[in-house]
């Protein structure tokens, strides 16, 4: 089993039978940018306090780290 990034979409193929492929259409949940708003990675350094703070307080809202980042970022410099 392997995930298809480019079709957002896992593909499953079966042990017994090497010649056949099924292809299951999974949800990620994960907003899938426009060709003209493609992600990039940024990797910054934190100390650990604050990521355990940010960490801890993202788990109680049932947020994830990267997308409250984001919305900071975007507030900061704006929507391109």
């Amino acid at each position: 089993m392997f995930y298809d990034f480019a079709d957002n979409h896992i593909n499953a193929k079966s042990e017994k039978d090497e010649s056949t492929m099924s292809t299951k259409k999974v949800s990620t949940n994960k907003p899938v940018p426009a060709a003209a708003d493609a992600m990039k990675r940024l990797t910054i350094d934190v100390p650990e306090s604050l990521h355990r703070s940010i960490k801890a307080q993202c788990a109680m809202r049932g947020t994830k780290i990267a997308d409250e980042v984001r919305e900071l970022l975007l507030q900061k410099y704006g929507q391109s």
